[in-house]
């Protein structure tokens, strides 16, 4: 049995996730939707990056079993710097249409101009955080703008983890990670999937997304 933590992109709660998760406890697995400070019921205007993966290095480290850690888009980010910080117990990370980070990357660094404006226009209200797109579902939240703009700060420990894997969701325009699946696509080290189908893939996919998730145990 392992434990799959599951890290949702940005805006977003654990529940992107509860399709996958009802599949991966089907097969006997444990699995833990995580809903990062800031985006559930409580604000947390002043929550960073750091913030974030120190939430999910804290329940890395409460469990027995071995960890898959996934994260999605913006999810990438925090996968990466909790599996740097604590790499042992890990089995395999799996990025979903994410962030895949070097030392001193952030989102803002990594993405594109397109979406760079989108974080502008939804930090005005109060520059602290940044309000959903108004084409997501209603149970999202104004995501805490540090977080996007923080650099990571990688020691490079998270290599250590023997599985990543990237799933790239090649069914919608204006990707900023064609790029970068191509280029773990040539890495041996990297498992590549592309799966035809939208950004959130959680939602759009869950079937397929926890098909290759269970193939990590």
């Amino acid at each position: 049995m392992a434990t799959f933590i599951l890290i949702a992109g940005g805006w977003q709660g654990g529940w992107v996730y509860q399709k996958v998760a009802d599949i991966l406890t089907a097969h006997g697995h444990k699995a833990l939707p995580i809903t990062l400070s800031g985006l559930g019921d409580t604000p947390a205007p002043t929550a960073n990056l750091e913030t974030h993966i120190r939430e999910v290095v804290n329940v890395v480290r409460s469990q027995r079993d071995d960890v898959v850690m996934v994260g999605q888009s913006y999810g990438g980010m925090v996968v990466s710097g909790a599996a740097d910080a604590d790499p042992a117990q890990i089995r395999a990370l799996v990025y979903v249409d994410a962030y895949v980070p070097d030392s001193g990357d952030s989102v803002w660094s990594l993405t594109t101009p397109r979406f760079r404006d989108v974080f502008i226009a939804g930090a005005k209200a109060d520059g602290l955080t940044c309000a959903s797109p108004a084409n997501l579902d209603p149970r999202c939240r104004p995501h805490p703008i540090g977080t996007f703009l923080q650099s990571i700060n990688l020691s490079g420990r998270w290599r250590e983890v023997p599985r990543k894997t990237f799933i790239g969701a090649h069914g919608w325009e204006g990707s900023p990670f064609l790029d970068l699946y191509q280029r773990l696509s040539e890495e041996p080290e990297w498992s590549t999937f592309a799966l035809d189908c939208g950004h959130n893939v959680a939602r759009l996919n869950p079937e397929a997304l926890a098909e290759i998730l269970l193939a990590q145990v």
